[in-house]
């Protein structure tokens, strides 16, 4: 048994768990692959992580939507079970159709879903609802993060949500990489960048006035993965810097197609990861990158990255990355073009 302490909104608490197996127990692959580097990688991961304090309290009382079961909460501060997220279609927050919800599951289907997942990633399948758009980026919809990431859904229906990419650099232009959560239900275990995932279906992430709506998502979420407070993370200091339109299959289920917002952001920020979105994080340089880029090529270690990281990497990081040491990245924003990648 571990503790793993969380922020609330009122306090710190600490909720006792048991970590899944390959999480921060021992030393990363990630490490052992680059220990040869004569630049040393510096780890944002808490001391805490591997070796918790051994008083714990337990947080109950919360009902989950997805199971009925009271269960405890594990998330920090966004916890959102028994509550339910506002509909904005009748709001001007912006246009195309936005109040319509598409493909619902069959109650089979749920039900067998329900039984496989972790409760946390259970509730956040059944709980999440994206934005629809269509390949112009115009909302056309909501619907569950389940039928987003089904690869059936998203082959006969075509959908395709909106998402956001955060790399995150720190004043020495080193950039925060973090391995997703061995109980994702897509692309567990793989190195990627910062932090990844969607604006919600709210008035609050879908303002589309300067990309506000998907700065405020990804404020939340980098909270929500890595525990970085909105103060350390202010909505103005991303640069939205393009967007890319992909498509990847995680397995013969589940996959992802999504537009996705590109956000750089430079700041020295105290990372806390939540180890029921991220086992490790790392700090690395270019060079240190460029050799975790072959290693995962070659299929070298199990070192594995994401397919939306390695589209990035491919056609823009290096660039950009240089624009960001240079101090001209604004330069190099375009959002007016969708990349087809």
């Amino acid at each position: 048994m571990a503790t793993i302490a969380f922020e609330t909104a009122a306090s710190r608490v600490s909720a006792s768990l048991m970590l899944k197996s390959g999480f921060s127990r021992c030393k990363s692959p990630f490490a052992v692959l680059l220990s040869s580097s004569s630049a040393g990688l510096t780890s944002s991961a808490p001391s805490s992580l591997s070796a918790a304090p051994a008083a714990a309290s337990s947080v109950s009382g919360l009902r989950s939507v997805a199971t009925g079961r009271s269960s405890p909460c594990l998330r920090p501060r966004h916890c959102s079970w028994g509550l339910k997220v506002s509909d904005p279609s009748s709001s001007s927050s912006e246009g195309g159709g936005g109040g319509r919800r598409r493909g619902l599951m069959s109650a089979a289907a749920m039900s067998m879903e329900v039984e496989q997942m972790d409760p946390v990633q259970q509730r956040l399948m059944f709980d999440d609802e994206c934005i629809l758009v269509d390949e112009q980026d115009n909302v056309v919809g909501h619907d569950s993060k389940y039928n987003c990431h089904l690869m059936e859904k998203i082959e006969k229906d075509n959908l395709l949500h909106r998402a956001f990419s955060v790399f995150l650099f720190n004043s020495k232009n080193e950039l925060l990489l973090q391995k997703r959560s061995a109980t994702k239900v897509t692309f567990p275990q793989v190195w990627t960048n910062t932090c990844c995932s969607h604006p919600l279906y709210r008035d609050s992430e879908l303002i589309k006035e300067n990309n506000l709506g998907v700065r405020n998502a990804a404020q939340r979420k980098l909270f929500d993965e890595l525990g970085i407070e909105a103060k350390d993370a202010p909505v103005d200091d991303f640069t939205c810097l393009g967007r890319i339109l992909y498509k990847a299959a995680s397995d013969g289920k589940w996959g992802e197609h999504e537009l996705d917002y590109l956000l750089f952001m430079k700041r020295d920020v105290a990372v806390k990861p939540n180890p029921d979105e991220v086992s490790d994080v790392q700090y690395v340089t270019k060079e240190q990158l460029q050799e975790l880029v072959k290693k995962a090529k070659a299929g070298e270690g199990g070192v594995k990255l994401s397919p939306w990281f390695q589209l990035v990497v491919e056609n823009f990081l290096y660039d950009w990355w240089k624009k960001l040491e240079e101090g001209t990245l604004v330069e190099s924003a375009d959002m007016k073009t969708i990349h087809r990648l």
